[in-house]
C-alpha cells in the first residue's frame, strides 16, 4: 500500500512539474523591465490619448473610450546596446510566437517593422499589442487592455497616428517616461 501510494505521489508532481509553462508571458516582461538598463516604460493613462483638440473621428473616440489601460516599454537602439537590442527583439519574438497571440496586421515604416497581435475573440478584443522594432530606432512593445474592443476601429485608431517627418511626435511621447 505504501508503494502505491509513492507512485502516485511521484506520478502526480511528474505531471504537475511538466504541466507548468516554462514560457515567459508578456505580463512577465512588463513587469521585469524596469530592472532592465535603458529601458523606457511605464503605464500610460488613456485620457492622454484624446483631449478636446484632438481631431480625429467619433469611432477613434469610441475605441479609445473602450481601452482600459496601455502599458509601454522600450529600449533606444545606441551603438553601445546592439546585445541588448537583439536579445529583447529575440525575447519578444519568442513571446509572440505562441498561439495566445493572433496575428492582425503587419507594417513596415520608416525603418521600423510593427506587428500588431491580438487576444480575445475576432469581433470582440481583449487586449491589442503592438510590437515594433528597427535597426536604428530600437525595440519596443504596446500593450492596450480593454473590454470587447472592435478590431476594425482598432486598426482605424492606430492608422489615424500621424508621424511627422522628424519623429518628433515619438521624442514626445518618450518624454512622458522620463520622469517615471
Amino acid at each position: 500500500m505504501r508503494k502505491l501510494t509513492t507512485i502516485c505521489t511521484l506520478l502526480f508532481l511528474v505531471v504537475f512539474a511538466t504541466s507548468c509553462k516554462n514560457e515567459k508571458s508578456l505580463q512577465q516582461y512588463l513587469v521585469s523591465v524596469p530592472e532592465k538598463e535603458g529601458f523606457v516604460s511605464g503605464d500610460l493613462p488613456v485620457s492622454s490619448l484624446l483631449t478636446p483638440k484632438t481631431n480625429v473621428s467619433n469611432d477613434v473616440k469610441e475605441t479609445i473610450k473602450s481601452i482600459k489601460k496601455i502599458n509601454v516599454a522600450y529600449l533606444v537602439k545606441t551603438k553601445d546596446n546592439e546585445a541588448a537590442y537583439q536579445k529583447e527583439k529575440a525575447t519578444l519574438k519568442n513571446i509572440f510566437s505562441s498561439k495566445d497571440y493572433k496575428n492582425l496586421m503587419s507594417v513596415k515604416m520608416k525603418e521600423m517593422n510593427m506587428k500588431v497581435y491580438y487576444t480575445g475573440d475576432t469581433d470582440a478584443l481583449d487586449e491589442v499589442i503592438v510590437f515594433a522594432y528597427g535597426d536604428k530606432k530600437g525595440v519596443g512593445v504596446a500593450r492596450l487592455l480593454g473590454d470587447n474592443m472592435n478590431p476594425a476601429k482598432v486598426i482605424e485608431m492606430i492608422n489615424s497616428v500621424k508621424l511627422d517627418k522628424d519623429d518628433a511626435s515619438l521624442e514626445q511621447f518618450a518624454n512622458i517616461f522620463k520622469g517615471m
